[in-house]
């Protein structure tokens, strides 16, 4: 296999993991030692977000195959891809925790964001760390179902008290017609 088949190749393979994606974040990553990569590597997995390094020229020539040149004055310097076909909010949320639960005090600054195309949307650094602060989608949802639960539980409540007050007295009545 020649040099330009490999090339074209891994352009196809970075292509298809870009391919729908719903959250595409670049990351600087210098200075991030072997052991924390692969801890990092391990928490995108959990999140189903794909994680990987390439030429920045190989990522430029995917995009612009996929229609996306947004992104290429970003791919300088070392660059790692974070994609979600899934959830917009996991790739930059995963990095964020990584970043502040993971890495020493003195490292902190060697991982960050360079950019992130989430929904067809531009992103810059401080945009994806708001981004990140979002409770994930099943947060969301379960926030949104409690809130509609809450009035309802209330009710119960209210009527279950009124039953029980009726049961006392009811009790008392029927404990002094005794005496």
């Amino acid at each position: 296999m020649s040099l330009r088949d490999n090339k074209v190749k891994k352009v196809e393979e970075i292509k298809n993991r870009l391919n729908d994606a719903r959250a595409i974040v670049l990351v600087d990553y210098k200075g991030v030692n072997v052991e924390e990569d692969n801890i990092l590597r391990s928490k995108f997995r959990e999140d189903n977000v794909d994680y990987f390094i390439a030429k920045n020229s190989l990522i430029k020539l995917a995009l612009q195959d996929l229609g996306i040149d947004s992104l290429d004055s970003y791919l300088v310097g070392p660059t790692a891809v974070a994609v979600s076909k899934e959830d917009e909010v996991a790739p930059a949320r995963v990095i964020r925790n990584f970043v502040d639960t993971e890495l020493e005090k003195e490292k902190k600054e060697l991982l960050s964001f360079k950019i992130g195309l989430v929904s067809n949307d531009l992103f810059d650094s401080a945009q994806l760390n708001q981004l990140a602060s979002l409770p994930s989608r099943e947060e969301l949802i379960a926030k949104v179902l409690a809130s509609l639960n809450s009035p309802i539980s209330g009710f119960v409540g209210a009527l279950q008290g009124v039953i029980r007050k009726f049961v006392y007295c009811v009790d008392e009545i029927a404990k002094s017609k005794t005496n």
